[in-house]
């Protein structure tokens, strides 16, 4: 008997057990909306992205021939029981776009190549073919800068210390330090002598020393010699940093690179990346970098004007793509902005984009919190998107906390109860109105009426930003009270972030900034590591044993030698699936045997470390780790096991790590950039309150937000507009929230009426 057509119109999926989900079985209507909500770690995730993403797109890739399959992504089958009728994924995930300094909004969302088709075709006069407008095409490209807009140019005065040798560390730049690979291609390749100070060299040492290449020369290393290519000091600083994006680098490396280099606008293409030929070539009197820079309303107006018969359909298909970006709240943005300094809400609604002028149906559109970085004004425009897609006859998956997107859902599948270990499981299915009466954390959380606070504290003093002129704000001078919470809102693009997170945290640097960029989570990184409490634990189990605290982690000496400390074994398997497995060694534990032969109160230290963060705060007495693990718990996160890998956090969680680490400062001015992100409505609730303790504990907190909630319990609102890019960056409105209510031509103020409406 074939499979009936109810059988076919749901995606099936039973016995779902990866990471947190318990034996999870549902079925997901196809052809609506639904969104999977539920507290931040719930299982949300693991259902959509690790189960129904990865199988899809696995099975998608089997079609393909094996040699294409052996140079697509590796997805390992789910740990799932059963996965049934599938449609192809689109997956529009919060995973930083990333980039380097030649990425760019117009090459990313593909706008770019279209105006290039342009000029080549209606430029005047025209550089050639669509390559010759490129910046990151030889042919385009400015020979200066070589496309990147400006020169950074190496200062040798601070780079070299002409007393010091290089056995000594006469190259002042980590990647060059004594005994490391690069300091080998010099001090021990016997072209130099390592003991003389560099101020001795001769010119033909010093040419070599810096610039010379073309040959190779031996390197020793504990597995052998090598032979390596030579490249000067000046070549590798400008291949590995000068020429990628402006704060590629972490840590000591670009503290280092901000003190050797100096950056400015190229002076021969003026910061158009382009070479004069195409820079010549113009359309209604501008040049392709012209049009560039301009905001994605503004091109549109420029784009309407042609008429030419040859070029309307290459404009008109850049000005379907161009509106697309005003419709979903980019219309602020230029094509030349860098990927780089995109917010995390910009670029996934720039990858969002890029599928909403897709005429596929049938397929299964995969959306991760899509209402990131978003203005309620703008949630409304995102919510019409969705449905579009939908209405094209296709499934939309959206992962979701935000209650005006849960609002449209057709289905809604509630996960929990709870995070982590306690949470996994299904807890509803079923319309929204029915959610509401579910008694559930989320149902609670959206039956709640919305409150505006009515006795906001006393401010303590000020803190002033005078003149602020960055970007798109207005020469604006605003006063931020101290000893209160300060709500800084606005719709996307507003000036908000420039105004506090640039322009206010440089006028007072004193101030602890928690933003959303990444921590540099790894698999060998754990919560554990970050807060710094793994080497008081591997003290303590080296005091326990009488051992060596290096036999105590996993990246060091205690280390599996079976699976070097991963605790599994992947094998590749070329064009197939790949193969993970549990480490037969040490059984997934991460370490040696002699590591776990010791204990500390019964445990060994692999059992210390799948200890959940509330579990350890029983467990240890010792002050050094009892503090640190409350601060975890403080911001929500004592779900967590100490040994889990940081790459598997989301961002909120991340963004919450961060902020534990700075959670015991006195005193001290807060910023957050939308703390909010990736948190359920209960977590948001927690947020306030650990956000209240710290300014009843002395401090002054300022965030940067669009969570009505938020705002509605803020002491002080900061709100920017009217619009965004030139349309914004004017105060509108200082005062009170209740004051805001009543306050004329803003945005946020028109929303933040609506839900104490609707609440009343």
């Amino acid at each position: 008997m074939g499979i009936g057509q109810a059988e076919r119109s749901a995606i099936v999926i039973s016995g779902a057990r990866e990471n947190n989900l318990k034996d999870v079985s549902v079925r997901i209507p196809k052809g609506l909306l639904t969104v999977f909500t539920g507290v931040s770690g719930s299982g949300k995730s693991s259902i959509v992205f690790d189960t129904i993403a990865v199988e899809s797109q696995r099975q998608l890739n089997e079609a393909f021939p094996a040699y294409l399959r052996n140079r697509l992504p590796h997805y390992e089958r789910p740990r799932a029981e059963a996965i049934e009728n599938l449609s192809p994924a689109i997956v529009v995930d919060q995973r930083h776009v990333g980039g380097n300094s030649r990425s760019t909004v117009g090459t990313m969302t593909e706008i770019h190549p279209i105006l290039r088709v342009l000029f080549s075709r209606h430029g005047s006069p025209s550089a050639g073919h669509s390559s010759a407008y490129s910046f990151n095409d030889p042919q385009g490209m400015c020979p200066e800068c070589e496309g990147l807009g400006h020169v950074v140019r190496l200062d040798l005065r601070e780079l070299l210390d002409e007393d010091k040798s290089l056995g000594e560390g006469a190259i002042r730049f980590p990647a060059f330090a004594v005994g490391t690979a690069t300091w080998q291609l010099y001090a021990e390749s016997g072209l130099f002598d390592p003991d003389k100070p560099l101020r001795d060299f001769t010119e033909a040492e010093r040419e070599l020393l810096l610039y010379g290449g073309g040959f190779k020369v031996a390197r020793a290393s504990r597995r052998g010699v090598y032979q390596n290519e030579y490249e000067g000091v000046v070549g590798i600083m400008n291949r590995r940093y000068l020429k990628r994006a402006p704060g590629a680098g972490t840590g000591k490396t670009q503290q280092a690179l901000e003190r050797l280099t100096t950056r400015g606008r190229c002076p021969a293409c003026g910061g158009a990346r382009l070479n004069q030929a195409a820079l010549a070539s113009t359309i209604g009197g501008h040049t392709i970098a012209d049009h560039c820079a301009m905001e994605v309303t503004d091109l549109i107006a420029e784009l309407e004007r042609i008429d030419d018969p040859v070029a309307v359909p290459v404009a008109t298909a850049a000005l379907a793509a161009l509106r697309r970006l005003e419709t979903f709240g980019l219309g602020y943005l230029s094509l030349d902005r860098e990927t780089s300094t995109l917010s995390g809400g910009e670029a996934q609604r720039l990858k969002t984009v890029r599928h909403l002028g897709s005429s596929l149906t049938g397929m299964t559109y995969i959306f991760d919190e899509p209402s990131t970085g978003l203005h309620p004004r703008d949630v409304r425009r995102l919510g019409e998107l969705l449905l579009g897609l939908r209405d094209r006859g296709n499934t939309v998956l959206v992962v979701e906390h935000d209650p005006h997107v849960i609002a449209l859902a057709d289905h809604v599948i509630d996960m929990g109860p709870a995070a982590g270990t306690d949470g996994g499981q299904v807890l509803f299915q079923g319309g929204v109105a029915a959610l509401r009466e579910a008694g559930t954390p989320t149902g609670l959380a959206l039956s709640r009426p919305l409150t505006v606070k009515r006795s906001p504290r006393t401010p303590s003093g000020v803190l002033t930003i005078r003149a602020a002129n960055l970007h798109n704000l207005l020469d604006l001078t605003v006063g931020i009270p101290t000893g209160v919470l300060t709500a800084v809102t606005g719709v996307a693009g507003s000036g908000k972030s420039t105004l506090i997170s640039k322009v206010f945290t440089a006028q007072h640097p004193r101030s602890v900034v928690v933003d959303q960029s990444a921590i540099g989570g790894s698999s060998r990184s754990t919560p554990a590591t970050y807060i710094g409490v793994m080497d008081t634990v591997r003290e303590l189990f080296a005091q326990a044993g009488g051992a060596d605290p290096a036999l105590f982690s996993f990246n060091s000496a205690g280390a599996c030698p079976a699976c070097q400390g991963k605790g599994y074994v992947q094998t590749d398997l070329a064009f197939l699936d790949p193969v993970t497995t549990v480490c037969e060694v040490c059984e997934g534990r991460r370490f040696r045997p002699e590591a776990l032969a010791h204990r500390l109160r019964g445990r060994t230290v692999a059992e210390v470390l799948d200890l959940t963060v509330d579990q350890a705060r029983g467990f240890f007495t010792e002050p050094a780790v009892s503090r640190a693990l409350d601060t975890l718990g403080e911001v929500g996160l004592g779900y967590l096991t100490l040994g889990q890998p940081l790459s598997t956090l989301s961002g909120g969680e991340r963004q919450r790590l961060k902020l534990a680490t700075r959670l015991r400062e006195s005193g001290a001015v807060y910023v957050f950039d939308e703390p909010t992100a990736g948190l359920h409505v209960s977590d948001v609730d927690r947020l306030l309150a650990l956000l209240d303790r710290l300014v009843d504990g002395g401090n002054t907190v300022i965030v940067v937000e669009h969570d009505l909630q938020v705002i509605a319990n803020a002491d002080w609102v900061v709100d920017l507009g009217p619009g965004a890019g030139r349309h914004g960056g004017r105060v509108l409105y200082e005062g009170t929230p209740a004051g805001l209510l009543t306050a004329d031509g803003s945005h946020t103020a028109e929303y933040l009426r609506r839900e104490v409406a609707g609440a009343a």
